[in-house]
């Protein structure tokens, strides 16, 4: 796993719940599960703090890093697309950005691409994005954070006059790639649920080897996020792979959920000045946290 990419992972699975702020050495620590060398994870960080996206405060001789404005967005749109249903309705509304940048903010350009990705825009035309979904706040807060309001519109339409709903999504998205690579998923976690599961019934599973796998589980889910754009289930195909992935996802997250957060736990510091509240209940079930998404 790429640190920068596991250090998300950390984050938005733990460190969030426990005041969002741990000392650099808790980091080298749980990170080092993960086979990431000290000189990585520092080296990792580094970037990050220069891309804007982790901050540091020093107390004493200790660092402790905390998310930015820009990283706690990442994070919690990441948050609430892991953890929340697909509703079952669709509002009958499409979102559509356009954006026109000068060749000078190229590079920013590319920012807003991946960001629109990301959040499960697709591409219908040269500079044209859709979604489904009521995506607006996330699509103004982003246009805000990159101060891109001269060069973006944003708006809704009830129907796409030239072309029908299912011609647009499959110009956007290519819903029998993502089918399949959920599939593949499904084909390589089940195996790996019934050995746990096994191991869970026998009372042979330590809390090292939950943490590990929860925060695998939890890294490879996470690239779905890159391709799905988390369509109501109204615009799905029948019998959507996705579907059975997420159910499989939550079964064994939530098989390993309570001694991978006692490891975590374990190895947690915050910084002595805050009185970190602990929520244990959020970080063990985050499928609690967020009710209906869309």
């Amino acid at each position: 796993m790429k640190p920068r990419s596991l250090m998300f992972t950390l984050y938005g699975e733990y460190i969030k719940h426990y005041g969002g702020e741990v000392w650099v050495g808790s980091l080298i620590q749980l990170m080092g599960k993960f086979g990431v060398s000290e000189s990585s994870v520092r080296g990792a960080i580094f970037r990050m703090v220069q891309k804007n996206l982790l901050q540091v405060r020093k107390i004493g001789n200790k660092s402790y890093y905390s998310v930015t404005e820009l990283g706690r967005r990442r994070i919690e749109d990441g948050v609430k697309r892991v953890y929340t249903t697909q509703s079952q309705a669709w509002d009958g509304m499409w979102r559509i950005l356009t954006y026109s940048f000068p060749e000078e903010k190229r590079e920013l350009r590319n920012i807003i691409r991946k960001e629109l990705n990301w959040t499960g825009f697709g591409v219908i035309s040269n500079s044209t994005w859709v979604s489904p979904n009521p995506l607006e706040e996330q699509v103004l807060e982003m246009i805000d954070t990159y101060k891109i309001h001269d060069h973006t519109f944003l708006m809704s339409a009830g129907s796409i006059v030239s072309h029908d709903n299912e011609s647009i999504i499959k110009k956007g998205w290519d819903l029998e790639k993502i089918s399949s690579e959920y599939d593949g998923f499904i084909e390589n976690l089940t195996p790996k649920f019934e050995e746990l599961r096994e191991k869970a019934l026998n009372n042979l599973l330590t809390d090292d080897e939950c943490f590990i796998e929860r925060t695998k589980l939890v890294h490879e889910y996470r690239k779905f996020l890159f391709q799905d754009p988390g369509f109501p289930r109204d615009l799905l195909p029948n019998n959507w792979s996705g579907s059975k992935a997420r159910d499989l996802f939550w079964q064994t997250h939530q098989l390993i959920s309570i001694p991978a957060v006692r490891c975590f736990e374990q190895l947690f510091e915050s910084p002595p000045d805050i009185d970190v509240e602990k929520n244990r209940n959020r970080a063990i079930n985050p499928f609690r946290e967020i009710t209906v998404p869309f």
